[in-house]
C-alpha cells in the first residue's frame, strides 16, 4: 500500500470521481457502495441528511463496490449510473437506483433512464456493450487494496470510518475531524507568528 497506514484509502479523491459539494471543504466522505445492498440503501438517506445539516463543510464521493456474488443486479446498476453520469446526471441515477432498489433489473434500468429524459439509444448501448465495466472494476480495485470488503464503507478524508453509519455516529465523526482540522490550522497560525530564528529547531 505504498507505505500507507492501514484503513487509508489507496486512491484519493480527485477529478475522475463524481462528488458532491465544494472542492476546498474540510472534510471529504467517500461511500463504497453497491445499489443492491439493503445496509446501502439504509444508508443513502443519512447521507443526504449529512449533506443538508453540513452544507459546504462537506464533499461527498460515491465509488462502486458491487457485491456480483450476491447481489445479481449490482454490476448493471453501477454501470446503469455511469451511463447516465456520462450523460451528466449520475447522481440524478444514483438517486434513483437507491430508491427503488427492489427493481434493478435491465427493463427497470431502461426505464429509469428515459424517465430522467436521457438519450435512451446511448444509454442502451452502453448498457448493453459494458461500455463502463472497466471504470466499475476500478473502483472495486480500489476498494479492495484500501480494505473494503463490505458495503457501504466510508471514509473520512482518507481514512476508514470504523463505526456505525447512523445520523448521529457519522455526524460525530465528521465534526471532530473538522475540529481537528481546526485546531491545527490554529496551531500553525501561532506558530508561524513566532519569528523564524527562535524556532527550536534552530537554536543552539
Amino acid at each position: 500500500m505504498s507505505g500507507r497506514r492501514q484503513g487509508t484509502l489507496v486512491m484519493d479523491v480527485g477529478p475522475r470521481d463524481h462528488v458532491q459539494g465544494p472542492a476546498d471543504a474540510p472534510v471529504t466522505l467517500l461511500e463504497y457502495g453497491d445499489y443492491q445492498c439493503p445496509f446501502c440503501g439504509a444508508a443513502h438517506p443519512v447521507v443526504k441528511a449529512l449533506q443538508r445539516h453540513l452544507r459546504d463543510s462537506l464533499r461527498f464521493a460515491f465509488r462502486h463496490f458491487p457485491l456480483s456474488t450476491i447481489h445479481e443486479y449490482a454490476d448493471g446498476a453501477a454501470e446503469a449510473a455511469e451511463c447516465a453520469g456520462a450523460q451528466g446526471k449520475f447522481w440524478e441515477m444514483h438517486d434513483t437506483l437507491f430508491q427503488n432498489q427492489p427493481e434493478l433489473d435491465y427493463e427497470n434500468l431502461l426505464g429509469y433512464a428515459e424517465e430522467l429524459g436521457l438519450d435512451l439509444e446511448r444509454f442502451a448501448t452502453e448498457l448493453d456493450n459494458h461500455v463502463y465495466e472497466p471504470r466499475v472494476r476500478e473502483d472495486f480495485i480500489g476498494g479492495m487494496r484500501s480494505g473494503v470488503n463490505g458495503t457501504p464503507t466510508y471514509f473520512i478524508n482518507g481514512v476508514r470510518h470504523e463505526g456505525s453509519f447512523d445520523f448521529e455516529t457519522m455526524l460525530a465523526a465528521i465534526q471532530a475531524r473538522i475540529r481537528t482540522l481546526r485546531r491545527r490550522a490554529l496551531q500553525r497560525k501561532s506558530w508561524e507568528r513566532i519569528p523564524e530564528v527562535t524556532r527550536p529547531w534552530q537554536l543552539n
